[in-house]
């Protein structure tokens, strides 16, 4: 990915600096990552990571306790 294909949320303007996610796209793929760790990279492809957002937001029995078993290691 080049530099310019990274969009940053518009929320991502407050007080954290460059502690913020950024995403670019194709279109098969969804690539996050963190702007002050830009080599580390998640990749996805759109289905996915849109059942994972509904899990969260709906509050979905076992997600919340799927991801807060990992704190603190690597995943």
């Amino acid at each position: 990915m080049h530099r310019t294909d990274w969009q940053k949320s518009t929320y991502s303007d407050g007080g954290d600096g460059n502690d913020c996610v950024e995403l670019a796209s194709t279109r098969a793929t969804l690539h996050l990552r963190e702007s002050d760790t830009p080599g580390t990279v998640l990749t996805t492809a759109p289905a996915p990571l849109a059942r994972f957002l509904h899990a969260i937001r709906t509050g979905t029995p076992g997600i919340v306790a799927s991801i807060t078993a990992h704190q603190g290691r690597a995943c």
